[in-house]
């Protein structure tokens, strides 16, 4: 079984990395958030090469930690590299092989995918960079399939994601995803970010919407439709009816707007409503569900596993934040 502690969260820096992009997940993982219910992680900020490092503007970091300190952490998260022609030096690369190989999570935003690909450790496996860099990733790296389309990817111990901003997605994404959403969300307001600008599925992104209050008339319809998630004859055609269009046209408006399909859109916005009432109320799964706009749980489940990956009880007995009575 891993020694490795859930809250210890390792951090990888390189020289000459950009600075934004290397303090992502400090500013994630960093800050003592426990007066608001937050977990306190155990931070390492450890330095891939000989220190002091220099990042963007001339700025030099000191990293407290040395590779040595990865060996207890469960989740380690390399926030850049400094060009993707070079190769990461050998015994940082070891270390992360070693440490994924004992059941890290090993995370690489923006650049720091082509260290994670160098380790050998996105080999066959789908992975995301700055759309600017990917051409260059699957060239030296012909057996990584990369994602230029999406702010990042949840390929299980791996995640990897695109450039600057998308890398507080991901790791907002991770947080979710092993301490659930109220955690999530408290810290995104905290940073004074969006809390999920990823849909349910790991592995599917959802754009940003349009505000309400533009004259753009889907974002009014969006929020119609949040607000009446509950309603079973919620679906694709009404919403379509609701903004005066035939159903090819709102179907080809909406993928322009969102980069999916409303149908897709919607069931993402019921399971995402799920997983709240799942974390903050005793509802039994069955009401849930018709809160939701589902018949019944039944009804519910497997639409909730294929996105989330768990059954609902499963998620609740992970995330479930109330006071049982």
């Amino acid at each position: 079984m891993s020694r490795r502690d859930p809250l210890t969260i390792a951090v990888l820096m390189f020289d000459q990395a950009p600075l934004f992009e290397t303090s992502v997940p400090i500013s994630v993982f960093g800050a003592d958030r426990s007066d608001m219910g937050v977990p306190r992680f155990d931070l390492r900020a450890i330095g891939g090469d000989p220190g002091p490092l220099t990042t963007t503007g001339g700025i030099h970091l000191t990293a407290p930690y040395g590779l040595d300190a990865l060996a207890d952490a469960a989740t380690v998260v390399v926030p850049s590299w400094r060009g993707p022609a070079q190769r990461p030096p050998e015994p940082a690369l070891a270390a992360l092989r070693d440490a994924h190989a004992d059941g890290a999570t090993v995370v690489g935003l923006c650049r720091g995918a082509f260290v994670l690909a160098a380790a050998g450790l996105l080999d066959g496996r789908r992975a995301a960079t700055h759309w600017l860099y990917a051409p260059a990733l699957a060239a030296a790296y012909p057996d990584v399939q990369v994602d230029a389309s999406v702010l990042f990817v949840d390929d299980g111990d791996l995640i990897t994601s695109a450039g600057t901003a998308a890398g507080i997605d991901a790791c907002l994404h991770l947080v979710r995803r092993r301490f659930g959403a109220q955690v999530a969300n408290t810290i995104a307001r905290r940073m004074v970010v969006p809390p999920q600008r990823s849909g349910g599925q790991a592995q599917y992104i959802e754009h940003p919407l349009p505000d309400p209050g533009t004259d753009d008339p889907l974002g009014e319809i969006l929020s119609h439709a949040i607000r009446h998630l509950d309603d079973p004859g919620l679906d694709v055609d009404s919403l379509a009816r609701h903004a005066v269009m035939s159903r090819r046209s709102f179907d080809r408006r909406f993928r322009e707007l969102t980069g999916t399909s409303p149908l897709q859109w919607l069931l993402t916005q019921r399971i995402m409503q799920a997983q709240r009432l799942l974390e903050t109320t005793d509802l039994s799964v069955d009401a849930i569900a018709r809160n939701v706009g589902f018949s019944n749980g039944v009804a519910l489940r497997p639409h909730f596993r294929r996105i989330l990956g768990v059954a609902p009880q499963t998620y609740r007995d992970t995330f479930h934040t109330t006071t049982r009575r």
